[in-house]
């Protein structure tokens, strides 16, 4: 019997993924930097990002919240 060679999921190309390459903990620096917590918590009302934020406390919150990464993600290719 022969395997056939499928491919992994991770090795597709993603040539129309703008975030490619580029991780959550990045995109949550160079939002942090570029706007600082006050601003981003007014542009983004979630309270991690309002009350006591931390980079680690809310990348736990937006790796378990879908809608709440994938707001942060628009925000990031905004303003890129």
């Amino acid at each position: 019997m022969t395997k056939t060679n499928t491919k992994d999921k991770n090795t597709t190309p993603q040539n129309n993924n703008p975030l490619h390459g580029i991780t959550l903990k990045e995109i949550l620096e160079d939002l942090v930097e570029k706007y600082g917590w006050e601003e981003l918590g007014k542009e983004i009302r979630i309270n991690c990002f309002s009350k006591n934020p931390s980079i680690n406390s809310s990348l736990t919150f937006l790796r378990k919240t879908e809608w709440a990464r994938k707001k942060v993600e628009k925000l990031y290719l905004r303003c890129d």
